[in-house]
């Protein structure tokens, strides 16, 4: 009869067990075991009973007594084998139903006794127990410890921890000044990817130290990135803060195997700790609850207008619609002109589009709320212009400083770098050629690198100079005397203007008056005083404009004394009348239309053009509308013949430059026998006009 395997696993306490393990294998053996039936499972050493995860030992355990093949388990004690109750408890099952027995220094049990399975589950029971006192001793020394601040913590990048434990400011100085640049930048631009992208364009890099590998505690510098500068502007640490409990794992959010995952940021009130002033700080608490309020500001959602971007509608997330209180979103349409693109804006209420699926609550044109919104910021800021320029002018000076002392440091970090290496190189031993080759090429490196170095800062310098020159201050002057200019300028971008709009206005009410071009505004200032005021906006239809019944009425009026439609819509943009799209001028073509939808005939005649003499028909010349009428015949197809060369022509040098043909006796007698031979030609005549063939409109 086979005799099935006695596993000796190795429980996972300490170095002794190890040294234990052969009176465990002389043990089975004298149970009756041979010691070529013992297996010894020792691949669980150093790790934690608490989850059979990654515990390979265990794993092989358990698939061995599901197979059948396991006899009799031993150990030193058996509920260190698991310290789960479902491990435990699956492992007392399993030994079970396959009849394996378990062993310790205390006896043998057979699980699928009861008292002995009885007793087995106790001895589980308290291990867990056990794990879990311990674990709630420590976690309660850790936090009070935190409480009084003398816990040491992870510290972000611009801080250092001396030998002695206490907390400093990064000693490395452009380490210092890159950390407060990205404050500086943050309150000037607004948004993460704007410092981002600042900072890669300037070439400036992070300095970080290394937490491990053989540069530990050295500086080691990164490019900037967005998941860095995020982490760095919601630390409290940098306002002087020392927090314990701000991130907690969330155990539905941890991946198994990996113990740093699945945690997550808690609110203020839920911190274990939190001291004000217990560490140096390079911003204050305040400028911290800023950073935190334009971060929330610049997150999508309901209540917040978002980061100012780059899109045309300067009102975006501003404007709110008077009649349902939603906040109105941006639509943008390209007018494809030229080959280029020229994007549009409007302001839409789609909320009961998007809920019920219903029509646009009202539509709106940026164009006219945006120039309006302008003109009142402008008016505002008028008087405190001169302030503002030189507040610009103190504001680029100080970011120019900045940028050229961090670009000292580097260089003076590249020629240090360039003579540690020299001596490195110098110190070698000659006879060792392979050191003297590596140090050699990190001189070589380190020379090429202060050489690109110096270059870039060259070109820096030419680019930015350090102090403003005299033509930029009278540049700065200027646009500051003339703001209308300065927000039309090309070096003021959409994102600029809007910064600026919402320094100064929180919100924006429009109510559109029915279809009509009228439009309700109510602009709130930061503060709470408003402005109330009526604006145009463009329409599609000219009988939609709120003074249509006077528009038509005048129009006929003046129809009525013979006018030509030309010379009413003169009279009628002299008297204030504006069309329905809000630009230009109205037309006789808009005028012809009132005429005929309000069915009042056209009841006027041409009155000839002025003629230059120079430019008079003389003998056997004629205006072309004129040849075309004696001809019968269209004045497209009389154009094709000149441009043919059967007749000929000249056109007055004088707009509109009419065409004068020449057309003598023998000439029309041709061109009336040309027009009846012409291919084509068909001889049915419109019902519109079978009373009059010569009909015409001008």
């Amino acid at each position: 009869m086979l005799q099935r395997l006695t596993v000796d696993p190795v429980p996972q306490i300490n170095s002794d067990s190890y040294s234990r393990t052969s009176p465990l294998v002389d043990r089975a053996v004298a149970l009756g075991w041979a010691a070529c039936r013992v297996m010894v499972i020792d691949d669980d050493l150093g790790k934690s009973g608490t989850s059979a995860v990654d515990r390979v030992g265990f794993q092989q355990l358990v698939a061995e007594i599901s197979l059948g093949h396991v006899g009799l388990v031993l150990g030193i004690d058996m509920s260190r084998l698991a310290r789960s109750g479902r491990d435990w408890y699956q492992l007392l099952e399993l030994c079970a139903l396959s009849g394996a027995l378990l062993a310790d220094t205390d006896g043998v049990y057979d699980p699928a006794d009861y008292n002995d399975r009885l007793l087995l589950g106790l001895k589980g029971t308290m291990s867990e127990a056990e794990l879990h006192l311990i674990k709630q001793r420590m976690q309660a020394g850790r936090v009070n410890k935190a409480r009084r601040g003398e816990l040491a913590i992870a510290l972000p990048l611009g801080y250092w921890r001396r030998p002695s434990g206490e907390v400093v400011l990064d000693p490395d100085e452009q380490v210092q000044a890159v950390v407060r640049l990205i404050f500086a930048m943050f309150d000037r631009i607004g948004t993460i990817q704007g410092v981002t992208r600042y900072l890669v364009e300037h070439g400036i890099e992070i300095g970080m130290r290394a937490r491990s590998g053989l540069d530990k505690g050295e500086v080691v510098w990164r490019r900037p990135a967005r998941a860095t500068l995020t982490c760095l502007l919601n630390s409290p640490i940098y306002a002087g803060i020392y927090v314990y409990g701000r991130r907690r794992v969330d155990s539905f959010r941890q991946v198994p195997g990996r113990p740093k995952s699945g945690r997550t940021v808690q609110k203020p009130d839920q911190w274990l700790a939190m001291i004000e002033g217990a560490l140096p700080a390079y911003i204050s608490v305040e400028h911290y609850h800023r950073n935190l309020e334009r971060l929330a500001a610049n997150r999508p959602q309901p209540a917040a207008p978002g980061p100012a971007r780059e899109g045309p509608a300067l009102l975006a997330g501003l404007v709110r619609c008077g009649r349902c209180r939603r906040r109105m979103t941006v639509a943008y349409h390209v007018n494809r002109v030229g080959g280029g693109s020229t994007p549009r804006a409007n302001y839409d209420c789609a909320g009961a589009r998007a809920e019920w699926g219903g029509p646009l609550c009202q539509h709106l044109r940026g164009r006219c709320l945006d120039d309006f919104v302008a003109g009142e910021v402008l008016a505002a800021l008028a008087p405190a212009a001169l302030q503002v320029s030189l507040r610009a002018a103190e504001q680029i000076v100080a970011n120019r400083a900045a940028l050229e002392r961090i670009w000292r440091q580097r260089l003076e970090r590249a020629e240090i770098n360039v003579q540690r290496a020299r001596r490195c190189y110098r110190l070698a031993e000659p006879e060792k050629r392979l050191v003297v080759r590596q140090l050699e090429k990190e001189w070589e490196q380190a020379l090429a690198a202060r050489q690109q170095l110096s270059e870039d800062y060259h070109r820096f310098a030419q680019s930015t100079p350090a102090v403003l020159t005299p033509a930029e201050q009278a540049t700065i002057t200027a646009l500051a005397a003339d703001l209308p200019a300065l927000w039309r300028a090309a070096t003021t971008t959409d994102a600029d203007r809007k910064e600026i709009i919402r320094a100064v206005v929180e919100e924006v009410t429009v109510e559109v008056r029915g279809r009509s071009e009228l439009v309700d505004v109510t602009l709130t200032w930061a503060g709470g005083r408003t402005t109330q005021a009526v604006i145009r906006r463009p329409i599609r239809r000219f009988d939609d404009l709120s003074y249509y019944p006077q528009l038509a009425a005048r129009v006929r009026e003046l129809a009525d004394c013979g006018l030509h439609p030309a010379t009413i819509a003169e009279t009628l943009n002299a008297e204030g009348f504006h069309p329905a799209k809000d630009h230009g001028r109205i037309g006789h073509i808009t005028v012809m239309e009132i005429l005929r939808r309000s069915g009042h005939p056209i009841a006027y005649r041409r009155e000839p053009r002025p003629v230059h003499p120079d430019d008079a028909p003389r003998e056997y010349e004629w205006w072309l509308p004129d040849l075309a009428a004696e001809l019968s015949m269209a004045h497209s197809t009389l154009r094709r013949w000149i441009t043919l060369g059967h007749i000929t022509g000249r056109q007055e040098t004088r707009p509109p430059h009419r065409w004068i043909v020449h057309a003598d006796p023998a000439t029309l007698a041709q061109l009336r026998d040309r027009f009846d031979r012409a291919c084509g030609r068909t001889t049915r005549v419109h019902p519109r006009f079978a009373d009059n063939p010569k009909f015409h409109l001008p």
